[in-house]
Formats: C-alpha cells, sequence, structure tokens
C-alpha cells in the first residue's frame, strides 16, 4: 500500500509499464508489430510478384494499377435468365470476365467456345462471366446463343451507353475484374481462353 498526496492510500496496482520492465514490453510490442507488418507487406509484394508471372506466361498483362470500374445495371437476355437485370456492383466479391461483343464480330465468335468453357470450369468457384452485347436486337442475340449453346450471362447494352462509358472502340475487348471490384486487365481483341496458362493464372486470381 502507498498514500497519496493527500495522504489517502492507493492499493497497488498489478500491471505497471514504468521502469525497465516496461521499456522493454514496449520494445518487444513495437518489434513484434513491425514483424508482421514487414510478413503482410512481403506475402503481398510476392502474391503480386507470382499473380503478374501467370498472367504474362498466360500472354497477358495486367495494368500497373488496379481500375475502379463504372458502375452499370443492364437487363439480361430474357429468355437464358429469366429477364432478370444484372448490376455490375453486386458481383462484386466474384473474380468477373466482362466482355463486349456482337453476334456480327468473327473475333468476338472465335473466342465465346473457350470462354463458355471457363465459365463452366470456375462458375460454382467464384468466377463470373458477363458478355455485354453491343447494340443487336434481342432476338439476334437470342438465336445466336441458343444455335452455339452457349450458356453464359447475356447483358443487352441496346443503346451502347455502357460500351461508350468504358471506350469501347473495338471488340471483343475484355476486361478482368479482382474480388475487390478492381479492373486488373485489359484486352482488345480476341485469344484462346481455354488454356493451362490462363487457368492457372486465372485460379491464382480466384484463391487470391
Amino acid at each position: 500500500m502507498v498514500e497519496d498526496e493527500s495522504g489517502g492510500v492507493m492499493k497497488n496496482r498489478k500491471f505497471s509499464f514504468t521502469g525497465l520492465p516496461g521499456a522493454i514490453f514496449l520494445v518487444a510490442a513495437v518489434f513484434l508489430l513491425y514483424a508482421c507488418s514487414a510478413k503482410a507487406q512481403n506475402t503481398q509484394n510476392t502474391s503480386s510478384s507470382e499473380m503478374e508471372k501467370k498472367f504474362d506466361e498466360a500472354g497477358l498483362r495486367l495494368l500497373k494499377e488496379k481500375v475502379s470500374p463504372r458502375d452499370f445495371s443492364l437487363p439480361l437476355l430474357l429468355s437464358l435468365q429469366g429477364g432478370e437485370t444484372q448490376k455490375l456492383s453486386d458481383l462484386k466479391g466474384k473474380v468477373v470476365f466482362l466482355n463486349f461483343w456482337a453476334t456480327w464480330c468473327g473475333p468476338c465468335r472465335d473466342e465465346m467456345p473457350s470462354m463458355e468453357t471457363i465459365y463452366n470450369k470456375y462458375k460454382e468457384e467464384g468466377f463470373e462471366v458477363l458478355a455485354v452485347n453491343c447494340m443487336e436486337k434481342q432476338e439476334d442475340v437470342l438465336n445466336f446463343m441458343e444455335d452455339n449453346k452457349f450458356s453464359f450471362p447475356i447483358a443487352l447494352d441496346d443503346e451502347g451507353k455502357v460500351g461508350t462509358a468504358y471506350g469501347i472502340q473495338a471488340i471483343p475487348t475484355t476486361f478482368l475484374i479482382d474480388r475487390e471490384g478492381k479492373i486488373i486487365l485489359r484486352l482488345v481483341g480476341s485469344i484462346n481462353w481455354d488454356t493451362p496458362e490462363f487457368h492457372s493464372a486465372i485460379e491464382l486470381l480466384i484463391n487470391s
């Protein structure tokens, strides 16, 4: 027991961070916090480097900085998706393959079978394809999808407003959006998405 300045009695404190023991504790706590922070930063850098390497191997170059996409809401193709409307921001938390296309576009048609393959392979793992058709009639798009037996979601940009907002000047154009809702890749042109290299890259992105 100790007396305070007024002569009263104060109980001994059980824990004290004053003096040498307290200083040692404080230094240890700061060191531990720094070590954890450095480890987290190192893990993040390693993950980023590995991601870039995987996409490079797939012939794709990631953006230097992630970009926030413009949100939009478009009607889905009626017969296949029940007349619903898809809002891009509602897909946050998934890896989104956002593709702009048209039925008259030969390169678009060439890559769509590989899009169907990756959609069916990863759709249960947090991966979504959203193919935005550019200013075509619903009937023409529906006939194309049914003739080719494609099942991935189609959104109808019948006035071209979303394509304009995304600066689409040539199709196909594809954006890859990570689980945080950020664009990490933009590709103009058609490629075969059904390759071991792209599978490896998309699996790393899905699991990151």
